[in-house]
């Protein structure tokens, strides 16, 4: 049986429990008697066997594939040195090692947060007959989910929870207190408890603590791949070295057109996470703000919204999906010569020179704040829609 933990939430009296599954939770505190003992989602205690699921059992060596429940790595790999290593470390840390597959059988909640392409085949090679009647297969993207790359067993119940964050900051929120906003939908819930299990389990990430929303696995899969390729990844890159290379062609020096269109980037992207774009335009002066207004829309205009649609169409209908599976069987020609133009980019040997020379980069320390000049408090807030909902 599991141990539990617990946390009132008027009190905030904590404990540890000794629980079944099965067992209904615990309601009045311990401490004050009070209805506002909550269980938490803590770590599991148990690490799986081996340096990882996709360095180890998946990924493509030459002409042969590691299996899942694999052949033992020879004695003169340097991976096996890797993978006893890191099985002393978690022992060492109070962890009991397992496989995938044993882990699989004895978990009540089996989370998939392996590289999606690989997740296929985890699941058809060891989850689909070692998952134990009943469980909950979790997932934080539902691409496979979605587009039937993964059909999960009927008695399975089947959520996702996505942190709108990287992990290392999920991890840091939480031990602070506080937590990233978290989405989590349903796709199968035969034990009728689906919802609730992803709702538990956003919160021992701290998601709760921040913001839960519900969605669906269609929502989050094609919003998610949306934002990856037309704005967050794809429309950022290609605009950032469209602009470098505008003002390098025009004879301006390279590293100033690095500190103007990709370096001061982060000072706008900070204010809009922290307010959207009415922050934004609080804080940049005026003439930056008359710059946005009236040449924002020349470079991002209706052809560019057009494009956008184009490319949502092909991620509902399933094409980029099929174009990107297609890809990944071939062994990734095109993923790496897209990647190797990206790398050898003049911007990002121009860049590399300038980090160098910024020691709190190197340092790991945290930088200083933008500071807006004495007009900047004039600006008028956004109207646009986007603004009122930041």
């Amino acid at each position: 049986m599991p141990f539990y933990e617990y946390e009132c939430s008027h009190c905030k009296f904590y404990s540890e429990v000794l629980q079944k599954v099965s067992d209904t939770p615990l309601r009045k505190c311990p401490s004050c008697g009070k209805s506002g003992f909550k269980r938490l989602i803590s770590a599991p205690v148990f690490r799986l066997k081996g340096s990882g699921w996709y360095e180890t059992d998946f990924k493509s060596d030459k002409d042969k594939k590691r299996n899942l429940a694999g052949a033992e790595a020879e004695p003169s790999k340097p991976e096996a040195k890797t993978e006893a290593k890191t099985e002393a470390k978690a022992e060492a840390d109070g962890f009991t090692v397992k496989t995938p597959a044993e882990a699989a059988a004895n978990a009540d909640l089996v989370a998939v947060l392996t590289p999606d392409m690989v997740q296929k085949k985890l699941y058809n090679d060891v989850l689909a007959a070692n998952m134990k009647q009943g469980a909950c297969l979790m997932f934080a993207h539902g691409l496979n989910v979605h587009f039937g790359m993964i059909s999960p067993r009927a008695d399975l119940d089947v959520a996702l929870v996505a942190p709108k964050g990287p992990g290392a900051l999920v991890r840091r929120e939480f031990e602070i207190g506080r937590g990233v906003p978290c989405i989590y939908a349903v796709h199968q819930n035969p034990s009728g408890r689906a919802e609730e299990l992803a709702k538990l389990y956003a919160a021992g990430l701290g998601g709760a603590r921040a913001n839960l929303i519900k969605t669906t696995f269609k929502e989050e899969t094609e919003t998610d791949l949306f934002g990856e390729q037309a704005v967050l990844c794809g429309g950022a890159s290609a605009l950032v070295q469209a602009g470098f290379e505008t003002l390098v062609e025009a004879g301006y020096q390279p590293e100033i057109a690095y500190y103007e269109v990709l370096h001061e980037l982060k000072l706008i992207v900070d204010l809009f996470y922290e307010g959207g774009i009415t922050r934004m335009l609080e804080f940049v002066s005026e003439t930056a703000q008359y710059g946005d207004f009236v040449s924002g829309p020349r470079v991002i205009n209706a052809e560019t919204k057009a494009r956008m649609k184009d490319i949502l169409s092909e991620i509902q209908d399933g094409t980029f999906i099929q174009h990107w599976v297609a890809e990944y069987d071939a062994g990734l020609p095109n993923y790496k010569k897209f990647q190797q133009a990206d790398l050898d980019h003049p911007i990002e040997k121009v860049g590399k020179e300038l980090r160098a020379k910024m020691l709190w980069l190197q340092q790991n320390a945290p930088q200083a704040s933008a500071t807006p000049d004495a007009a900047q408090a004039a600006a008028k807030p956004s109207t646009h829609p986007i603004a009122e909902t930041a």
